[in-house]
């Protein structure tokens, strides 16, 4: 089924999905030094909520840290003192996105995506076409372990705070990633690229120029099969009033784009 939406054409009936499934498997990615989700019926007495236990239905009981269990969106309220929800800040769906692969720079013991990686992908990005309004990144090597790591302790690449900047002096509000923070996983709490990219200039007091609308997906995985360029993204969340909920990016290719 094909369908217009702002102009361009687009076929619903061929989605691309970049999210990771969550499961209560060794096989579930995970971050943040936590065990994997839980994934059991729940009991009363003599009764177990699983067909196979003799219940008329199955009634899962499911314990997970959207942060730190797969691919998840997350709103400012992640950083700030004061309660925000990504369910009252994304209130709209759909949206013009620029995939770009890149190879972050070694520094030291640190792999960055830096500030020329970044303007060099976007500026390219520009030049070719309407001004995006999310930017997906799928880092180099793309290795399929993405799906499954344990990242606790590994000290993963990273987005550099100039980077962060540049991305949203660009017009970008969705900035989508297949790691599992913008930051650096050890940084004395300092989450440099999460405050540049929201404009949060103090998480106790917020500013009135602060990006509410704008959101950070992490954990994603983009298949080598899925080229680099423009799609629509249809960014779907749960209805949850937290700062982040799970989510599942959705891309479809654009007509003659």
């Amino acid at each position: 089924m094909k369908a217009k939406i702002n102009n361009f054409e687009v076929d619903l009936s061929k989605p691309i999905d970049i999210s990771i499934p969550l499961s209560n498997t060794e096989d579930n990615p995970i971050a943040w030094y936590i065990e994997k989700p839980e994934i059991n019926p729940v009991v009363f007495g003599d009764w177990t909520g699983s067909v196979k236990e003799g219940a008329s239905t199955n009634f899962n009981t499911i314990s997970f840290n959207p942060h730190g269990h797969g691919t998840h969106t997350e709103c400012l309220g992640h950083i700030t003192k004061e309660f925000y929800s990504i369910n009252q800040c994304l209130k709209q769906f759909f949206f013009l996105a620029e995939l770009v692969s890149i190879e972050p720079e070694i520094q030291g013991e640190d792999a960055v995506i830096t500030l020329n990686n970044i303007s060099t992908a976007l500026n390219v990005s520009l030049q070719l076409g309407a001004l995006k309004e999310a930017l997906i990144i799928r880092t180099l090597p793309n290795l399929a372990n993405k799906k499954h790591q344990n990242y606790s302790n590994t000290n993963p690449p990273y987005l550099s705070e100039a980077a962060a900047i540049f991305i949203r002096e660009s017009g970008i509000q969705h900035l989508l990633i297949d790691l599992p923070s913008v930051d650096k996983e050890h940084d004395e709490g300092k989450l440099l690229a999460h405050k540049a990219f929201w404009n949060v200039k103090d998480v106790t007091n917020l500013n009135a120029d602060a990006r509410l609308n704008c959101t950070i997906t992490e954990m994603i995985f983009v298949a080598d099969a899925i080229l680099d360029g423009s799609y629509f993204l249809n960014l779907q969340i749960a209805a949850f009033e937290n700062d982040a909920s799970p989510s599942k990016p959705i891309l479809f290719k654009i007509a003659d784009f």
